[in-house]
């Protein structure tokens, strides 16, 4: 699938149809219903902790599909998966939950969080409180919040939202104006994503470009495109804390001994 088509990007048209399926998601499960669900889940597990340790700290994706790739894994068992990725040394699990494009669901997220004990990020295209209530209902510990498809005050508030919930967020940015916006709004875990979300461009350098300008009391983590231990080795050398690793891991026979082999196992 072509990153641009007749009604804009691939990030807008997810966007898109997200903030399209609320009205019918918001009548189906009420926030009154998702607030009662919340007060039964546990605590949330600390996914900022787990991403400030001393090693080779990776944040494991499991995802299905992704637009511009299709179907990166034909036999997808989130539970197997978490469990491998968390035996190889994952320090956390993020998981695609996003449908339409990615093939994801909450159900993919639920069984990865009970399958293993690391913190678990929901991945998806978060844009309405509404969605940070069904993140914490479904047990995430963390979530994901992309600078380019919010507005400032939006920004703000779901930062907040998360906080209360108990979930610090990754803010993801990908240029130094989104990068200067999620620190006015007070993001502590700033993921630079090496891909271009609209032109679906990988460049590892823009994070060695954007680190900088994180703060030393900040988590910066390196997301997308990262393949290798000699990039791995440089990111953390240019001030990087974790990484997040999705389609190389999906696309491996054996995610578990890959993830080994970029942390420097055998």
């Amino acid at each position: 699938m072509s990153p641009e088509t007749r009604t804009g990007t691939i990030l807008e048209r997810i966007v898109e149809a997200r903030r399209a399926a609320l009205p019918r998601q918001k009548y189906r499960f009420p926030l009154a219903a998702l607030r009662m669900a919340v007060k039964k889940e546990p605590p949330a597990r600390d996914f900022a902790a787990a991403l400030g340790g001393d090693g080779v700290n990776v944040i494991a994706e499991l995802k299905k599909a992704s637009p511009s790739r299709g179907v990166l894994r034909e036999t997808f068992d989130p539970s197997a998966l978490a469990r491998h990725l968390a035996d190889a040394g994952a320090v956390a699990l993020s998981v695609l939950t996003e449908q339409e494009f990615f093939q994801g669901s909450l159900a993919h997220l639920r069984a990865a969080r009970q399958a293993a004990t690391l913190p678990v990020l929901r991945k998806d295209f978060l844009v309405d409180p509404w969605q940070v209530w069904e993140t914490r209902a479904a047990g995430a510990d963390s979530f994901l919040l992309i600078a380019a498809v919010l507005d400032d005050r939006e920004l703000r508030d779901l930062l907040g939202l998360g906080r209360e919930l108990g979930m610090e967020p990754l803010v993801e940015v990908h240029t130094p104006e989104e990068l200067a916006r999620a620190l006015t709004a007070g993001a502590r875990i700033l993921g630079i994503n090496n891909r271009d979300l609209r032109t679906f461009e990988v460049r590892v350098e823009t994070s060695l470009e954007l680190v900088e300008a994180i703060p030393d009391d900040c988590l910066a983590v390196s997301e997308s495109g990262i393949h290798t231990r000699d990039q791995i080795g440089r990111l953390r050398a240019a001030g990087f804390d974790a990484f997040l690793i999705g389609e190389h891991l999906m696309q491996a026979d054996d995610p578990g001994s890959a993830l080994q082999r970029l942390r420097g196992g055998s």
